[in-house]
């Protein structure tokens, strides 16, 4: 290996960012334990570092004792599990990214107007079901392209929302068959996947074009992440997802005079250096450069509230 290329943008985007931040305003504020329903991101080093803070995670309310502090993950949840939070009185501080927030609202307005809705998304994902619970009888879960030939939906206005967290150019394909099919389908204003997960994959794709091995660091659960490295297969390079340096292979030292490095938006920056100073071990003479795609600038402030109480606390 004589050069290791770093993809920029990568890693924590706005989104995660402001969900991390609010989980730990929440310590400040309440002390632990606090509770969080889901994994906060889709990060096991993320997770595990507010486990040892006293936050404990959990996959339904009624694990919460009542009365307790619950934050909502970056992803999202349904109407039902708010009743749900409600019901056993418990304090709720919502982390959900304020552009799958947009997809919601999105889903309610499209409801609330007598549509039915095509959502493209993965079945089983967390923000998926979140989205999906605000109109459960009249949304429709598009996974893929063959999906999209077979969907059958009422007849009325139809309009179709999106996961953030997908594949650019697999969404593209889907939506040519949807719109083959259904020639009026409405589509929001502004696209539904979200500006960080779109920099990333093209950040990905100008990396392919450079490196003859593709690393991306990131969870084996996190959606963007499973995306980075399908892009990059997309794109001709070999690509690998891993998330602990002891996942690097030797020959991947040795084979591959340049390796693109990435990370997903859920994914520390540390891990990242982890990974990089494993490849870099033994063979110190590599250089490492950046490749800068695009600068980000999106930040998302938690809210007042918290801010307030947070502060007030220490």
């Amino acid at each position: 290996m004589d050069r290791i290329i770093l993809a920029a943008p990568r890693g924590f985007c706005a989104g995660v960012a402001y969900a991390i931040e609010v989980v730990d305003l929440a310590l400040r504020a309440h002390g632990a334990p606090i509770y969080v329903r889901h994994a906060i991101v889709h990060n096991e080093h993320v997770v595990r570092s507010f486990e040892k803070r006293g936050v404990v995670f959990v996959e339904d309310v009624s694990e919460i004792p009542e009365g307790a502090t619950v934050v909502f993950s970056a992803h999202g949840v349904s109407p039902q599990v708010r009743s749900e939070a409600e019901a056993r009185r418990l304090r709720v501080i919502d982390a959900t990214c304020p552009l799958v927030t947009k997809v919601h609202r999105e889903a309610s307005r499209y409801a609330s107007q007598g549509y039915a809705m095509l959502y493209i998304g993965h079945r089983g994902h967390v923000e998926a079901e979140g989205t999906m619970g605000e109109a459960p009888d009249r949304m429709f879960l598009v996974d893929n392209e063959a999906e999209a030939e077979n969907v059958a939906v009422p007849e009325g206005k139809l309009a179709v929302l999106t996961q953030t967290t997908l594949s650019v150019d697999e969404v593209n394909r889907i939506m040519d068959r949807l719109r083959a099919r259904f020639p009026h389908l409405e589509t929001p204003q502004k696209e539904d996947i979200c500006y960080a997960t779109t920099n990333r994959q093209h950040a990905v794709k100008e990396l392919a074009k450079r490196c003859d091995l593709v690393l991306v660091v990131g969870s084996k659960t996190s959606s963007n992440s499973n995306r980075l490295k399908e892009v990059a297969e997309s794109c001709g390079s070999q690509a690998h997802l891993l998330l602990e340096p002891s996942e690097v292979q030797p020959s991947w030292k040795h084979d591959y005079p340049v390796v693109g490095v990435t990370s997903g938006a859920s994914t520390p920056e540390d891990s990242v250096e982890a990974i990089v100073g494993e490849l870099l071990a033994g063979n110190e003479g590599a250089t490492v450069e950046v490749l800068e795609t695009i600068r980000e600038e999106m930040t998302f402030i938690p809210p007042r509230d918290l801010l307030a109480q947070a502060t007030r606390a220490t």
